[in-house]
């Protein structure tokens, strides 16, 4: 267990924002809120927040941990279609964030955003228009123009959500050789090959692993022991069990299964996947159905093994987040405003409510800060 308090960063909507559904949804928050955790009961309290951030909706920290990004989910910045990507240093002391600088990511809306293992390259994929942008980062922290932007071409099925490309996350690899980006558009995982040095990226020689038409692709996960990988899909509810090659980076199907109960009728929609440190169980939330299903992972075989469906008690649980020692999971309910806290039964992976709820305005992104 960790002795000292952990913090725990919140990236919010601060501003409207059309979604891909075509719904307006107005942000409450005011910037990155930061809360302190109590590592032995789980609990979070308020510490503060970063203002003056448009739309900060999701964070990623530096391996350094002395630097935070944030993608600013916008359509426009200075007159050009595209988002931006900001900058802050983290204060070492009190964790307190100092804007550094932003720049634009060459794409509309951008949703989220990871950082190499070198810290030398973050990475953005940017949901509305599309596309995928590398962005190098300076000794100082601060952002350099992009250095790669692939722009992604085709449709899917779904008329609405899925007529044209729309990149949803980016994972890399452990070997930090392979880039992943899910484009719910396309039904498409695309796979880059990733130069950290020079943060350019290319097509791999499998481009992509390609769903079943109509899934809609959103995040992806690897396994701690590098030998599996997980997809969730937003749009049909389910995840993909995948067998991963880390020589190649190369991906191929071993199972799919339901995020949903096969009782469930209504409309809902996926949106976030987490394995816990153990890498014994992971996690998926239903938005519209409310819940976190739980599945246990055979370390032999990659399958997944249904344990159980937990209410967020809260509506749309976006982004959710596991603490470091895998002992508690916190679901962040985007349109109730509230971050639930659960404990993890480290026997069967079921989720319990501690009955701690903290408020939180539109939380879209949980980062804990190690």
């Amino acid at each position: 267990m960790h002795e000292k308090e952990l913090l725990v960063y919140v990236g919010t909507y601060t501003e409207k924002i059309r979604f891909g559904t075509g719904q307006i949804f107005k942000g409450k928050g005011e910037g990155i809120h930061m809360y302190k955790m109590d590592p032995s009961t789980g609990s979070l309290r308020p510490y503060g927040t970063a203002k003056g951030i448009k739309n900060p909706s999701y964070l990623a920290f530096h391996p350094s941990r002395r630097f935070l990004y944030a993608v600013n989910e916008l359509k426009s910045y200075e007159g050009e279609a595209t988002g931006t990507l900001s900058a802050f240093n983290v204060d070492p002391e009190n964790g307190q964030l100092q804007f550094i600088n932003r720049v634009p990511t060459h794409g509309t809306d951008p949703c989220h955003v990871t950082v190499d293992q070198t810290g030398k390259c973050a990475l953005v994929a940017n949901f509305a228009s599309g596309s995928v942008a590398a962005l190098p980062i300076r000794e100082d922290g601060s952002l350099s123009e992009a250095s790669a932007v692939i722009q992604h071409e085709g449709s899917s099925l779904d008329a609405l959500r899925q007529s044209g490309p729309h990149a949803h996350s980016v994972t890399l690899d452990a070997s930090n050789r392979f880039a992943y980006v899910p484009d719910l558009g396309l039904d498409k995982l695309m796979i880059y090959n990733f130069d950290s040095s020079r943060g350019k990226l290319k097509s791999h020689d499998q481009p992509w692993f390609e769903t079943k038409p109509g899934a809609g692709p959103r995040h992806f996960v690897f396994h701690p022991d590098n030998n599996f990988a997980y997809l969730i899909n937003e749009l049909d509810s389910t995840i993909v069990s995948l067998d991963y090659d880390r020589e190649t980076g190369t991906l191929e199907e071993i199972q799919t299964v339901p995020a949903l109960p096969e009782s469930f009728e209504g409309e809902s929609t996926c949106a976030d996947i987490h394995i816990d440190p153990s890498g014994s169980y992971l996690f998926g939330s239903n938005r519209g159905h409310d819940s976190i299903v739980v599945y246990r992972i055979s370390r032999e075989s990659g399958k997944l093994t249904y344990v159980g469906h937990e209410p967020t008690q809260g509506r749309t649980p976006r982004n959710f987040a596991v603490d470091p020692t895998g002992t508690f999971l916190f679901a962040a309910n985007q349109d109730s405003n509230t971050v639930v806290h659960f404990s993890i039964d480290q026997q069967t992976g079921r989720l319990t409510p501690t009955g701690q709820i903290t408020k939180a305005p539109t939380p879209v992104c949980l980062k804990i800060l190690e």
